[in-house]
């Protein structure tokens, strides 16, 4: 785990064998540690891959914050992108992998045997495992997205297709396919969002914001963006992204807010809401600005905030469809990728979006995540 020191065989003279750093997490409220880590050949079944870009997730701050759990000393971070550069090249080839290639690392590990992973919905899976739980003190050490180098079964590494750019990709390499899955269950819910949809997305971080570039690319009728307080770079970028209006509940408020949502479509309220905020406050709101048969995607609130009231009738007499979603799977990764593929031209719009630190000044990083600075976090090789 430390720098290592090895004898050669020429006389005396010694050389430093191969190593790589990474943030390791040592529990809420504490700053990561930052070591130095051997780096050793992959296992089998495993595809070494050097850092190229690596997001900082909510999760990961709800693990800062200690709304969320993750064990510590461990190398958290799960929206790794990098170069694969060692494997067996039989085995990758299985896989469509082959050294050189730019990958996504998924975590996921669904278990393939349990109801949800039967009816075709492993993003869900009840017995689901993470490929980023691995030991530091156990070689290859580096199975998490916060480091130089990473670890990850073949099988859950996904190629980055030629003409995407690796950094683009990073941006929203978990907020993509995390929002991708909303709109799947929206669709296996009888709703697909098209040219006559009337949509609302909550909150402005990486998954809003993601949100909005799908919606707007898909070309729905008319798109607002709502936010809490009343920032004009987060109105200039969620315009500049796609929204056709931004609504501040600060500048506003929430009554003004809900009364031009529910305005539209002759007065019924808006077709989708797709709630990304986090904030419990956000749920009413989303529920009364939805008309009769609405569809609310719900992927934001994934920490115990706390609790809030809410009018649970209207869900009964407006028939409303609300999906909860928290995962993804590897063919959201998938369709992510491909997104960006048939949308190259917004591709520079959304590698400006991240601000890079390297693995190095992960405290840093995780110090100006956590007071909002950045639209999305990323870490990158030093």
């Amino acid at each position: 785990m430390t720098e290592i020191i090895e004898n050669n065989c020429i006389g005396s003279n010694k050389i430093k064998a191969p190593s790589a750093k990474g943030a390791v997490f040592q529990g809420p409220g504490r700053p990561f540690a930052i070591r130095e880590f051997e780096v050793v050949k992959a296992p089998k079944g495993y595809g070494r891959s050097e850092l190229i870009a690596s997001g900082v997730c909510g999760t990961d701050l709800h693990f800062q914050r200690g709304t969320l759990f993750a064990p510590a000393d461990s190398i958290v971070g799960h929206e790794f992108v990098g170069r694969l550069n060692d494997c067996d090249p039989e085995e990758a080839a299985k896989y469509g992998l082959k050294p050189g290639d730019n990958v996504i690392a998924d975590i996921a590990v669904p278990c393939g045997e349990c109801p949800l992973c039967l009816s075709g919905d492993d993003a869900n899976c009840v017995n689901m495992k993470v490929t980023n739980e691995g030991s530091i003190n156990t070689s290859p050490y580096l199975f998490g997205g916060y480091a130089e180098v990473n670890f990850t079964p073949l099988a859950n590494l996904v190629r980055i297709p030629e003409g995407i750019d690796p950094v683009a990709a990073a941006v929203f390499a978990c907020p993509g396919p995390t929002a991708i899955h909303a709109f799947r269950l929206g669709q296996r819910a009888g709703f697909v969002p098209g040219k006559e949809t009337v949509a609302v997305v909550q909150g402005l971080g990486p998954v809003g914001c993601f949100a909005i570039v799908y919606l707007h690319a898909i070309g729905v009728k008319k798109l607002y963006a709502v936010t809490g307080r009343d920032n004009p770079e987060k109105r200039r970028l969620a315009l500049e992204l796609g929204a056709d209006e931004v609504l501040s509940l600060q500048a506003e408020g929430t009554d003004a807010v809900e009364k031009k949502l529910q305005a539209e479509n002759g007065g019924l309220g808006v077709d989708l809401c797709f709630e990304a905020s986090g904030s419990p406050s956000a749920v009413p709101l989303g529920i009364n600005v939805l008309r009769n048969r609405g569809v609310y995607l719900v992927p934001g609130q994934y920490s115990n905030a706390g609790g809030v009231e809410i009018r649970p009738e209207l869900i009964t007499f407006k028939a409303l469809r609300i999906i909860g979603s928290s995962q993804y799977s590897m063919i959201d990764v998938h369709d992510y990728l491909a997104f960006l593929k048939e949308h190259a031209e917004l591709q520079p719009l959304i590698r400006s979006l991240a601000t890079t630190y390297p693995v190095s000044e992960t405290n840093r990083a995780f110090r100006d995540a956590l007071a909002g600075k950045n639209v999305k976090t990323v870490l990158v090789k030093g």
